[in-house]
């Protein structure tokens, strides 16, 4: 998740070349331990090509200061990257440096000894520079694995111009039934109420994961992973996709959305094709990329909306659902590799940055310069929220995390009950503890 996936533009960004030449030239030296004749093989699915552009300076210029290494950037897309992954960490030639949303994932990968323990090449001044959320997120068993480089949210993107049209006063979003009201008012005006990109499951999860957070709140998820009661075929769960179901049941996505993936979903969300699309932060950048035109909405007609509260429920309005996302070094990789990371996430890189409006960085202070609106909106929710759950395809493991994006798919495409849903995912939890 930078993001989870952008579509690819030949768009040159020679501005962001300029800005990151300025700012690593100004940039102290860390140690560098790399040894002549290094490459390091960064493997990641930023397909931004503003971003990508910013990025590969930052390489070029750990080059010109490290003699002798080489950052060999390569790219997959988003889920070619996760469908592959596993096979490339176990072959006789994998990445150096790999993209993380943390979680059971990552856990799973420290378990199957494919990662390199970073936590003695980190320094305690270098921990200090971030978040102590964003920092712990990517450490497991008392050692650092990784290095945070952003953090998301999710929420509702919407089209203003197209809102008004179907008589919808977004500050007036405020539950659940709000939305499902706002659904109905699109609807009738002829506007498409949401754009999703069903065909790769994951941004459906993002509406069972977030309903029981709000039904159940932090307590829930915690007892469902120690295994108290149901489980995650508990009420909370069930009751997740019952409402789900409802909204399901308004018909309120783009006709296809179940063969739509996520960049065709921002693409048209971008061209103006729906009201809204609930996904993370990071669709500021990739409907522009992905539009037709390049430019997408414009600012001024774009806003963002929290997700709804559910009456009863256990969970605080402040409550959010989003990822701390990052950089993992796998276990043959060269000090070299670690030391780039360093050198990579700073605070004059992780400010410039979020003053671009790549992401929400998560490095003290790196948000001072941060000029979007809807970033900054993002940011204050993150600072508000004291429960902050990374999404639920990643923190449950690959195994129970792709049972969860599959039966949030069937409940949107009519073929399971909620509460078999629930069952699905319990079985699956169960089954690997």
């Amino acid at each position: 998740m930078t993001n989870r996936t952008f579509r690819r533009r030949g768009v040159a960004a020679a501005a962001f070349v300029a800005a990151t030449t300025a700012l690593v030239a100004g940039s102290a030296l860390l140690p560098g331990p790399a040894r002549a004749d290094t490459t390091v093989k960064w493997l990641h699915l930023e397909q931004n090509p503003s971003i990508a552009t910013y990025w590969a300076g930052i390489a070029k210029a750990y080059e010109a200061q490290h003699p002798g290494v080489k950052i060999e950037m390569q790219y997959l897309e988003n889920e070619a990257y996760k469908a592959k992954l596993t096979t490339l960490l176990q072959s006789n030639d994998p990445p150096d440096i790999i993209y993380t949303w943390g979680g059971g994932v990552m856990q799973e990968q420290v378990k199957a000894g494919v990662l390199r323990d970073m936590t003695g090449m980190l320094d305690k001044s270098y921990a200090d520079s971030f978040s102590s959320a964003a920092w712990n997120a990517l450490n497991y068993e008392g050692k650092q694995w990784g290095i945070p480089m952003l953090v998301s949210q999710v929420g509702f993107f919407y089209n203003k111009e197209l809102m008004a049209k179907g008589g919808v006063d977004p500050a007036a979003v405020k539950t659940w039934d709000d939305l499902l009201g706002a659904v109905k008012k699109l609807k009738a005006a002829g506007v498409t109420p949401i754009i999703a990109g069903g065909a790769d499951k994951w941004p459906l999860h993002f509406y069972w994961s977030y309903l029981a957070i709000r039904l159940g709140g932090k307590q829930a998820f915690d007892d469902a992973l120690a295994g108290k009661g149901d489980g995650f075929a508990s009420d909370t769960f069930v009751k997740a996709g019952e409402l789900f179901k409802q909204l399901v049941d308004l018909e309120p996505f783009q006709p296809g959305f179940l063969g739509a993936t996520a960049p065709d979903a921002y693409g048209q969300f971008g061209d103006g094709k729906g009201a809204m699309e609930f996904m993370g932060n990071w669709l500021y950048t990739s409907q522009k990329t992905g539009s037709a035109s390049g430019k997408g909405i414009a600012d001024d007609n774009l806003g963002f909306l929290s997700f709804p509260t559910v009456p009863g429920g256990k969970g605080e309005p402040t409550d959010t659902l989003g990822g701390i996302n990052g950089w993992l070094v796998t276990k043959k990789a060269p000090d070299a590799a670690i030391d780039f990371l360093k050198f990579f996430i700073t605070l004059d890189h992780e400010r410039e940055m979020a003053a671009q409006g790549f992401f929400i960085p998560v490095v003290k202070g790196a948000d001072a310069d941060m000029k979007n609106p809807i970033f900054r909106a993002v940011a204050a929710n993150l600072a508000a929220s004291k429960y902050h759950q990374l999404f639920y395809d990643q923190m449950l493991g690959p195994n129970v995390g792709r049972v969860v994006n599959d039966v949030s798919t069937n409940i949107a495409a009519g073929t399971i009950s909620p509460k078999d849903a629930a069952q699905q995912v319990q079985d699956a939890w169960a089954l690997e503890h």
